[in-house]
């Protein structure tokens, strides 16, 4: 028997194992909470910095920052160690959340969510690898599944602390808190968590990592060309166009000679995957995506304050949580997951198609209606991409196959985040020289917009809506890719495991 099979827990002493778990959850729930926590203080920010138009890249950039590292971080714990990875990766973090704080401009506050970024995706890839080493395999299951709830807390509080904080302390408190934190998380790991060194040296696809996080940086920049080159035929456009292509093609290459490729083509082969991919990519379009965007809908068009907005999300997340314990107990007793592709779908389309005609005056209870609809259709097809491709890869490519749909998904956010903010800027721009007295309607925080007078409110309240009404419908597009994609998937049924 190879006892390697199996190695012996990282730690033998219960308590010291749920006090580093503790400490990984924290480090979770921190990463995590990032990008919720500042969905409903970006009003705030984009009053004080302006420039609407880039908006969407203060939650893309650290998104696409996550996503351009999330293939590397699990090869590195292999090749140094998953202690000193993981420290790397938060102390990257907490520098970010300090440069965040410490933003003079918009520019340098995207600067720092990418820098943010890299450190996430380092901890959110890291942590698993560490509650892999801490329990047994009999074990482990158990404590994977506390990352959900986790990750469920972080959706449910972020939107709310995030309006609360920005309210009372100022937006940069949202940023500056992550400090404490973070050197607690530090310290911790640091004198508990002990070093075991790699028995292998991996095969690193360097370049495989490089050019898939190239190809979907040119993607994203394409999402914003016509703000950032002035027009889509314009010769940056071309040129971030060319690149894009070039990298997919390069990479196509690359991947098929690496001995250990960050996403095997052999999985393509399978048309299940393939339509699983752009399934999460829409997913994370009007999942992830739609975040930042209704914060900002919510706050202008209904008068909210960022912590009344906030506890909207409490809906949002409700739906969510609902829609995929639901679906996870209805797939696990079914074994079928197509249909949970198909109603998740659907129920988006349908919940974007309402925020569409949602206008100035609605009742806040049909607002929270359609949100927590919108929640229970993403909640349906949560798990869909993940069980498939699992369930249709080798063995030894389960996790390429789960870290694709992963990057998949949060590359989707990313993209999507850019279109949403170009077509709400553009909207913007059209529609506010009708408003007397206003100059710069980007410039209004929602503690100025509660004081202008009633009229001025409306219209200004009117001019959002009118920019909101194509980002909608955007997203209905988006879905409506996903519904088709979900009807052309292959009816299978998982296989029962024997106990």
């Amino acid at each position: 028997m190879d006892m390697q099979i199996t190695p012996a827990p990282l730690v033998s002493s219960p308590a010291l194992r749920l006090t580093l778990f503790f400490f990984l959850m924290t480090a979770l729930f921190m990463a995590t909470l990032d990008n919720q926590i500042v969905a409903t203080a970006l009003p705030t920010i984009v009053g004080e910095f302006g420039q609407m138009e880039r908006f969407g890249w203060i939650g893309s950039a650290y998104l696409l920052a996550t996503c351009a590292v999330m293939p590397l971080y699990g090869k590195l714990g292999d090749l140094f160690g998953r202690k000193y990875v993981m420290l790397t990766a938060v102390t990257i973090f907490t520098l970010g959340s300090i440069a965040c704080g410490l933003a003079v401009s918009m520019n340098t506050l995207i600067a720092a969510r990418v820098l943010q970024g890299l450190g996430g995706g380092g901890i959110m890839v890291s942590i698993f690898s560490i509650t892999a080493d801490l329990f047994e395999p009999r074990e482990r299951a158990k404590y994977q599944s506390y990352s959900s709830l986790v990750l469920m807390a972080s959706g449910a509080v972020g939107p709310v602390l995030g309006g609360a904080m920005s309210d009372h302390f100022g937006w940069r408190s949202i940023f500056l808190i992550n400090i404490p934190i973070g050197i607690a998380v530090l310290a911790g790991l640091f004198f508990f968590l002990p070093y075991r060194r790699p028995t292998r040296r991996p095969t690193i696809d360097y370049a495989g990592a490089l050019l898939l996080a190239g190809a979907v940086t040119m993607i994203v920049l394409l999402g914003d060309s016509a703000e950032l080159f002035g027009s889509l035929l314009s010769l940056g456009t071309l040129a971030v166009m060319a690149i894009g292509v070039l990298c997919a093609v390069t990479w196509v290459f690359v991947e098929r000679r690496a001995p250990e490729p960050v996403v095997p083509l052999a999985l393509f082969a399978n048309p299940t995957f393939s339509l699983m991919l752009v399934i999460s990519v829409a997913s994370g379009a009007v999942g992830i995506g739609m975040v930042n965007y209704f914060a900002l809908f919510l706050q202008t068009t209904t008068g909210l304050s960022p912590s009344l907005a906030g506890l909207l999300f409490i809906m949002l997340t409700g739906g969510i949580v609902c829609g995929s314990l639901t679906a996870g107990r209805l797939i696990s007793r079914s074994g079928r997951y197509k249909p949970f592709a198909i109603v998740s779908a659907s129920l988006t389309m349908l919940s974007l198609l309402i925020f569409s005609q949602i206008h100035p005056g609605t009742p806040l209870y049909v607002i929270c209606a359609v949100m927590a609809l919108h929640g229970i259709g993403i909640g349906f097809g949560q798990q869909v991409p993940i069980v498939a491709v699992q369930n249709i890869a080798a063995r030894g490519d389960v996790g390429a196959a789960t870290g694709a749909v992963t990057l998949s998904r949060m590359g989707g956010a990313s993209i999507a985040i850019s279109i949403y903010g170009a077509i709400i800027a553009s909207g913007l721009a059209r529609g506010t020289n009708a408003i007397p007295g206003i100059e710069d309607i980007e410039k209004l925080t929602p503690l100025v917009l509660s004081t202008l007078p009633q009229a001025t409110r409306q219209l200004v309240a009117e001019s959002y809506t009118a920019a909101f009404t194509p980002l909608f419908l955007t997203a209905v597009g988006i879905s409506l890719i996903a519904l088709v994609s979900a009807v052309s998937l292959k009816a299978v049924r998982l296989p029962q495991k024997v106990a």
